[in-house]
């Protein structure tokens, strides 16, 4: 009898074992049939917009996979986002990225959104005519040391010898959410803005600014990629099917934008709507396209470059190594 009874308890430690095993493996083995992709409401970030309206990512992900979306205003909280499993992937500028990499975080830019779209705008009235006379002037980003901030303190310092507060400068810089730089320049807040599109077109539109300096001559022009689409190392190592799977749907929204600009737009302008309850008019968004390159393509060594001119103006402690950040290998054709 009590051989009899070690028999049923060992294979009932043996059942219990198993199904422990099949438990974890189910839940770490990432056959995730949820998942969350994230960007903003820029137009830079118009391909996330056409992913989510064409349900891109439905097609290319396996059957039964619910995918959801979040909006964020800047990259910081995007970055924290993807860190901490919140969302799997998504569109974000080169600033955040690199900047949380170099600190740590494990993550992969495995495709570019765009290239150009970051506008130098002066508040009418701010007697502002030259980048000269920024000296003195209150300049607006999204963020310290985001995408936008680095390409105007590079050019800023590199051609005018000008530099922020922040590095004992004389600029005085704040921060704030693009969409709201218009009612911004309208209420004299600011003296200028580096801002993403479609945001410096709204301020034209709307007679409130100017532009100082146009995307081909802000540092780093229309070669920087103005998104890229990240995830984390983890994802790349543990699901590479899913991350291919994300990618090709990717890859679809902007070869759509590259075929079918129009409808593109008016994807654009609904999702913005939608997003920040802002309705921009066709004229604005054609104007903003101008600006913009579709690419899904990401070039490493600007990337780079871009790195190292955030830590010569001090954002990075350190100064920067991406090797490991980017990984074409799901763009390949």
């Amino acid at each position: 009898m009590k051989k009899l009874l070690s028999i049923i308890s060992l294979v009932t430690l043996t059942l219990l074992l198993a199904a422990c095993g099949s438990s974890e493996e189910e839940a770490s083995g990432d056959g995730s049939k949820e998942i969350t992709i994230g960007y903003f409401p820029n137009i830079n970030h118009v391909a996330g917009m056409v992913a989510e309206e064409k349900e891109l990512y439905s097609e290319t992900l396996p059957d039964g996979t619910t995918v959801n979306y979040k909006y964020f205003p800047d990259g910081s909280a995007f970055m924290t986002a993807v860190e901490t499993g919140e969302v799997q992937g998504g569109l974000v500028g080169p600033g955040p990225a690199m900047n949380h990499f170099t600190s740590g975080a494990k993550i992969n830019v495995v495709a570019a959104g765009s290239t150009g779209g970051t506008v130098i705008m002066a508040r009418k009235g701010a007697n502002i005519e030259t980048p000269e006379d920024l000296k003195g002037k209150t300049f607006i980003s999204p963020r310290v040391g985001c995408t936008h901030d680095v390409q105007f303190e590079t050019m800023m310092k590199e051609e005018y010898g000008i530099t922020s507060s922040r590095i004992d400068g004389t600029m005085k810089h704040v921060t704030g959410k693009p969409a709201t730089y218009n009612a911004m320049f309208k209420a004299g807040k600011v003296d200028a803005a580096t801002v993403p599109e479609p945001w410096a077109s709204v301020i034209e539109a709307q007679g409130n600014g100017e532009v100082l300096v146009d995307t081909p001559d802000v540092a780093y022009g229309k070669t920087l990629p103005a998104a890229v689409f990240v995830t984390s190392q983890e994802l790349v190592k543990n699901n590479p099917e899913m991350v291919q799977s994300i990618v090709d749907a990717h890859k679809q929204a902007t070869k759509f934008i590259q075929e079918k600009p129009e409808e593109a737009k008016t994807i654009a302008i609904d999702k913005i709507k939608e997003i920040t309850d802002q309705e921009l008019s066709k004229s604005v968004i054609d104007n903003a396209w101008e600006r913009i390159n579709f690419t899904y393509k990401v070039d490493g060594e600007v990337l780079q470059d871009f790195a190292n001119s955030s830590y010569e103006l001090e954002f990075l402690k350190e100064k920067p190594d991406l090797e490991g950040l980017v990984d074409t290998s799901f763009i390949e054709e």
